[in-house]
């Protein structure tokens, strides 16, 4: 199963505040290992976990919507949006069964002076952690009237900002998209599922 482009919904009107973070999986599995690259990343029925040191993101929106797989399963998701980003110190781990055993994957990135970055990212979140910082953000907008060029149904709760910093991040997510993904320093490894990034 692949999850397909996030959608709005009525169904949920609470939210999280979301930072679209974990975007690293594609881009390994896809064989580049630096440079800026199309992104579209999905784990078929099971989350991920994201963290970052910092995120310093700009154009920010984040409301309620939902993640579906070609099962046709809906996921209640809190959908984010930002522009562009940088996280220093990014990681990102995922586990699953398989006939072998547990396996796990571990990618981190910008490590050291220069930190990833990315742009037009997406995300479909279930979990947020970190110290948050907005700046000019406006909270309870209509989810159709956000800032930039994804949007929420009318009539949804919304938010935007023009700004945010996020320290100590930590994320659970089901998908995530994104235009492009630059990493410095990216080291995936094979685990044995018992290794996360939080």
């Amino acid at each position: 199963m692949q999850f397909t482009r996030l959608t709005r919904s009525h169904a949920g009107r609470i939210t999280l505040v979301a930072v679209p973070v974990g975007v690293l999986t594609a881009i390994a599995f896809g064989g580049v290992a630096q440079g800026a690259v199309p992104v579209s990343f999905s784990i078929s029925g099971q989350q991920f976990q994201i963290s970052a040191d910092e995120l310093d993101g700009q154009q920010f929106s984040q409301y309620a919507g939902v993640a579906k797989d070609t099962a046709g399963n809906d996921r209640q998701v809190a959908i984010a949006n930002i522009g562009s980003a940088t996280l220093a110190n990014l990681c990102q781990s995922v586990s699953t069964d398989t006939p072998m055993g547990k396996v796990g994957v571990m990618i981190t990135a910008g490590g050291g002076k220069t930190p990833a970055s990315a742009k037009d990212l997406q995300i479909g979140m279930t979990d947020l952690k970190g110290d948050a910082e907005f700046h000019d953000i406006r909270i309870g907008v209509d989810a159709s009237t956000v800032n930039g060029d994804q949007k929420g149904s009318a009539g949804d709760f919304a938010q935007d900002a023009d700004s945010l910093t996020i320290h100590g991040v930590q994320q659970t997510a089901w998908s995530t998209t994104a235009g492009t993904f630059t990493l410095t320093g990216m080291h995936l490894q094979l685990t044995d599922g018992t290794k996360s990034c939080f």
